[in-house]
């Protein structure tokens, strides 16, 4: 049995492992916005957990393929259902974890409509194109999605508006797209709009990572521009 695994049982916690993809040195933690986006989840939980990473280019692991967590030995896959998982079982009263649930207070099919979601839909859609003919398309559709996004979060919300002062609406100083605490869906989106800043260097990108939850989990700005490298010189 690992330290880690003494430790978290003789405090009656449970043992939790996010595997995620190695960086190019096959060590550090390697560019992948949805093992950030698990590794954002864990820390805002406050649970203790461990990260080993996993060089997919050495390694004997076959199945299944980082990121994925094992709980309490249990092997949890597919981004989506871990996210749901960590939400029932680290979210209280049932579940041991942070004070307050991540979930975002936007019904589902609204948020799909959200500027963060479309925003997401269409970077996916920018990366993983490989024809040049269709990237200006999609650069321009991408870019509009962050002009709404960009509005949405300038916009005042009800609780900064004074019903009794004169003049222009003041300019929101919200940074996240629910309320004061970072959700799942900002866990989702920021690692996306990171990669931006490399691929499109004027681009719009997010205030917020500057904040601890996100530094803490980012790789190194070197497995961002190694990761994207080709996608760069295919935009030139």
């Amino acid at each position: 049995m690992s330290w880690y695994n003494t430790v978290v049982k003789k405090l009656g916690y449970p043992t939790i492992e996010l595997f995620v993809k190695a960086g190019s040195d096959g060590e550090s933690i390697g560019n992948c916005p949805f093992s950030q986006r698990l590794f954002m989840i864990l820390w805002l939980k406050g649970v203790i957990f461990n990260v080993t990473t996993v060089d997919l280019k050495r390694t004997w692991l076959q199945e299944p393929t980082p990121p994925f967590v094992t709980f309490n030995g249990e092997v949890k896959v597919d981004v989506n259902m871990i996210e749901e998982f960590l939400e029932e079982k680290l979210t209280p009263p049932t579940g041991t974890g942070n004070t307050h649930s991540l979930e975002y207070s936007w019904p589902e099919e609204a948020f799909q409509q959200q500027p963060a979601s479309m925003c997401s839909l269409k970077f996916s859609a920018y990366i993983k194109n490989p024809r040049k003919d269709t990237n200006d398309a999609l650069e321009k559709a991408l870019l509009k999605s962050l002009r709404r996004l960009d509005d949405f979060l300038r916009t005042p919300l009800p609780e900064e508006i004074d019903a009794y002062a004169s003049g222009d609406l003041p300019e929101s100083s919200q940074e996240l797209l629910d309320g004061s605490q970072l959700t799942l869906a900002d866990c989702n989106l920021l690692p996306k709009l990171h990669i931006l800043r490399f691929i499109q260097p004027d681009t719009h990108i997010w205030t917020v990572t500057a904040r601890e939850e996100f530094t803490n989990t980012c790789p190194a700005e070197r497995e961002i521009e190694f990761a994207y490298l080709d996608v760069a010189k295919r935009i030139k």
